[in-house]
């Protein structure tokens, strides 16, 4: 799966489309923002809704960094996402 990588504030971010499939598939898209490895690893989420009709992987390589700086601003911890395993 394509990645993106982001610095925000001296820290690296990969940046990967989520995968998961909502209600919205097509108009709206997951993404995951993860920082470090193993016990140490952190991960954010958020969701976009990218201009025109394309797949995930074309809509995150046509963002810009300052959209993803956005999206990473409006992003929420793992915990309470089911992109990132979180169950009900």
């Amino acid at each position: 799966m394509p990645s993106r990588t982001l610095l925000v504030d001296g820290k690296t971010w990969r940046v990967f489309p989520s995968g998961y499939v909502t209600q919205y598939d097509g108009d709206e898209f997951g993404l995951l923002f993860i920082h470090g490895e193993g016990d140490e690893r952190v991960v954010r989420v958020t969701r976009y809704s990218p201009l025109g009709v394309r797949s995930r992987e074309e809509s995150l390589a046509g963002l810009s960094e300052a959209d993803l700086l956005r999206l990473f601003g409006q992003s929420q911890p793992s915990i309470r996402s089911p992109e990132a395993g979180y169950a009900r």
